[in-house]
């Protein structure tokens, strides 16, 4: 216990001393993010506080990591530092989509095939349990990926981004420290104290941006959170604090980012668009829309999270085909209620 308390004070005390520093470096150098279009800030904003982040997290990790029960931390590294190059590279000088995406793969490959990071079971989803391996790889190499770019995509209002990223590793990491598993406890409230510090500068009025650096790091950590937390119940013994659905449950913790992602993923390609051609139809957007500030529609957001934790929490018995549906149903709906808010103010306008 004394050492995730350790590992979340290490994190955030790096992160909150170093953001200062560098917003003094962006600013001398330019290495702002401008506003535009689809851009909620209006004033220039220094995008680099995904390096006080990454140097939070990854210190605290080696700082107070059992090396000796976490084998495979030396791969989670490693793909921690590929996305930590893309990001910075592109927060300074932006990368073709191509070239980020191939960062993205060669990541989640590491994960999958090296440290063995993957998603055996669909806990009878459509009446599958074990997955052929071939099929556990791709749908892992998926998973990764999708939720890797759904932190890259809520990453558009103050705080939001952060926030739900800090409710989902504590939640995470509170069960992994339940059920004794302490180094990936330790990941998880490491990255909780690099947010909570990188916070303090991020709400509103923001002094600095997370950028990619910031938000391709935390989908990967909350990436290799959910698969194993999915992956623990097929070892799980002591059954006081396994979930009946869950990858189910997985799926609510994480339900603003990926839903998100499948929505505005949906709409794009229904409009004959790329699905990663860029607009302005994220969730955040249509609050922003209805007439709410940054800070109230992070907060919203959260609340909206926190909600559906305590839903999955009360229906897992439902079983996770179910509860999914449940899940999407409940989503679509807050989706459509904001989306009615939004155009009922902006016919309100004309």
């Amino acid at each position: 216990m004394y050492s995730i308390i350790l590992a979340f004070i290490t994190a955030f005390l790096l992160t909150y001393w170093a953001i200062p520093s560098i917003i003094s470096i962006a600013e001398k150098k330019n290495l702002v993010d401008e506003p535009g279009d689809r851009r909620a800030h209006t004033v220039s904003t220094p995008s680099l506080g995904g390096i006080a982040i990454f140097a939070g997290i990854i210190f605290s990790i080696i700082m107070w990591t059992p090396f000796k029960y976490f084998g495979d931390l030396q791969y989670i590294l490693c793909a921690f530092i590929i996305l930590f190059l893309i990001g910075v590279k592109d927060d300074i000088d932006p990368v073709l989509p191509y070239q980020k995406f191939g960062a993205e793969i060669i990541s989640a490959l590491i994960l999958v095939f090296i440290a063995n990071i993957r998603i055996t079971s669909l806990y009878g989803i459509f009446g599958i349990d074990e997955l052929p391996y071939i099929a556990s790889i791709l749908l892992s190499i998926f998973t990764i990926l999708v939720i890797i770019n759904s932190f890259n995509l809520i990453d558009g209002v103050n705080g939001l981004s952060g926030s739900i990223a800090g409710i989902i590793a504590s939640v995470f990491g509170l069960w992994f420290y339940q059920i004794d598993m302490i180094e990936l406890s330790i990941l998880a409230f490491s990255m909780v104290g690099a947010i909570v510090g990188f916070l303090k500068y991020n709400f509103s009025p923001a002094k600095i941006f997370m950028g990619d650096t910031g938000s391709l790091l935390l989908g990967l950590i909350c990436a290799i959170l959910a698969i194993q937390f999915i992956e623990m119940h097929r070892v799980l013994e002591d059954v006081t604090y396994a979930t009946q659905a869950a990858p189910a449950v997985a799926v609510g913790i994480l339900i603003v980012p990926l839903f998100d992602t499948l929505r505005v993923f949906t709409l794009r390609m229904i409009r004959g668009r790329s699905p990663f051609s860029p607009d302005r139809n994220h969730i955040h957007h249509l609050l922003l829309d209805s007439g709410l500030t940054h800070m109230q529609t992070t907060g919203a957001l959260v609340v909206f999270n926190l909600i559906i934790l305590l839903m999955v929490y009360r229906l897992q018995h439902l079983g996770s085909l179910v509860l999914l549906l449940v899940l999407l149903g409940v989503a679509l709906c807050f989706a459509g209620v904001l989306y009615l808010l939004a155009r009922r103010r902006k016919l309100a306008q004309i």
